[in-house]
């Protein structure tokens, strides 16, 4: 006769294994924190007025230009054919469960497991699109602002203001740095832990897009909507801390739809279809920034960038336009695929698809001194 074990005996190993995860995650955070040397900002390179000057008479000239319908639609199509769905909705709708193929994955490029949780969260939200003075535009220019170094001293930020549509990432902020991103920010896209902590970097017109990447995040988007307390047990499944008041109405909150980053991911950068890990993500997940030109393309009629260009080549320069944090940062990181994805980036510059203001991509205003 086999013996039965306690239910407490259960309960003991669970409780332990999970404070064990947890303890991992603090040790590889505090890891992180110390292989991440500051940059030197007293030694960054100065950048040359000509340079300047180029580059802004470069997004005049962009933003100047005819706004051409569905334009970037088509060139997406003509590129990559099949793997890009025209008619793919930028946001989840309350009718999602009519689209069984989005709960094919799970979290972040499908909601396999969660349609319970979604049909709750979207209770909570009255819209799902552009506001309305967008959407009945004829033709939108738009802009994806990168969080790059290489915006320092372009001084675009002006320029970057007249684009009908800008979108910002993660926690990039527009106070004290107007003149060179300027403040306008038709759209913020970012998972939780990159909500900006600060309540100033919300704007009272502009949209808070979620990217859900697990099952806490669902729980935190509908507290922040709800203005409610988050509980203690969730704050310890995040990697950093969260915001946890966000200023704006229930009616500008949106929820990417997965169906972007799986285009992205799988079908467009051709990733590794996502297998299952005891721990972390396999090197198959876009970027935030990535994801958000592709978005833009289903968006928008005409898609810039500003802002992106990792130069791994040059460690000692600034990754972002707003911290110490240098490129040799990058190395650190096992999530992201740069290389694949500043190809990719580049073939839709080269091609016309796309213009890069900033010339961090590909520099196609630049030339070389002999």
């Amino acid at each position: 006769m086999k013996m039965k074990r306690p239910s407490g005996f259960l309960k003991g190993t669970f409780k332990h294994v999970v404070v064990m995860v947890i303890g991992l995650c603090f040790i590889y955070i505090i890891k992180l924190s110390f292989d991440s040397e500051d940059c030197d900002m007293t030694r960054i390179h100065y950048v040359k007025t000509a340079h300047v000057k180029k580059t802004q008479k470069f997004a005049e000239k962009v933003l100047q230009a005819p706004c051409r319908p569905s334009f970037v639609k088509k060139e997406m199509s003509r590129l990559f054919g099949e793997k890009y769905n025209i008619n793919t909705s930028s946001f989840i709708r309350k009718d999602i469960n009519a689209h069984e193929d989005i709960f094919k994955y799970e979290p972040p490029f499908g909601f396999h497991k969660f349609s319970e949780k979604l049909k709750d969260l979207l209770e909570l939200l009255p819209e799902y699109d552009l506001p309305e003075g967008l959407q009945s535009k004829h033709c939108k220019h738009c802009v994806v602002v990168g969080n790059g170094g290489v915006l320092h001293g372009l001084e675009l930020g002006y320029v970057l203001n007249q684009f009908d549509i800008v979108i910002r990432l993660n926690s990039a902020p527009v106070q004290g740095y107007t003149d060179d991103v300027g403040n306008k920010t038709t759209i913020r896209m970012t998972y939780p832990e990159g909500a900006p902590l600060s309540q100033h970097e919300y704007y009272p017109d502009s949209l808070f897009v979620a990217v859900l990447f697990k099952s806490v995040d669902f729980g935190w988007i509908q507290a922040v909507v709800k203005n409610e307390t988050l509980p203690l047990w969730m704050r310890l499944f995040f990697w950093k801390q969260v915001a946890e008041k966000i200023p704006v109405m229930p009616k500008q909150f949106r929820i990417l739809n997965p169906a972007i980053i799986k285009e992205t991911a799988l079908d467009i950068l051709e990733y590794p279809e996502p297998r299952p890990k005891f721990w972390g993500w396999d090197k198959n997940i876009p970027t935030i920034g990535v994801t958000a030109i592709v978005l833009a393309t289903h968006l928008c009629d005409e898609v810039s960038l500003a802002g992106f260009g990792y130069d791994l080549s040059q460690p000692n320069t600034p990754l972002h336009y707003y911290d110490n944090l240098c490129m040799a940062a990058m190395n650190e990181q096992t999530m992201h695929n740069v290389t694949t994805e500043t190809k990719f980036l580049q073939k839709l510059i080269k091609e016309g698809v796309v213009k890069d203001l900033s010339g961090g991509i590909f520099c196609t205003y630049c030339k070389k001194s002999s």
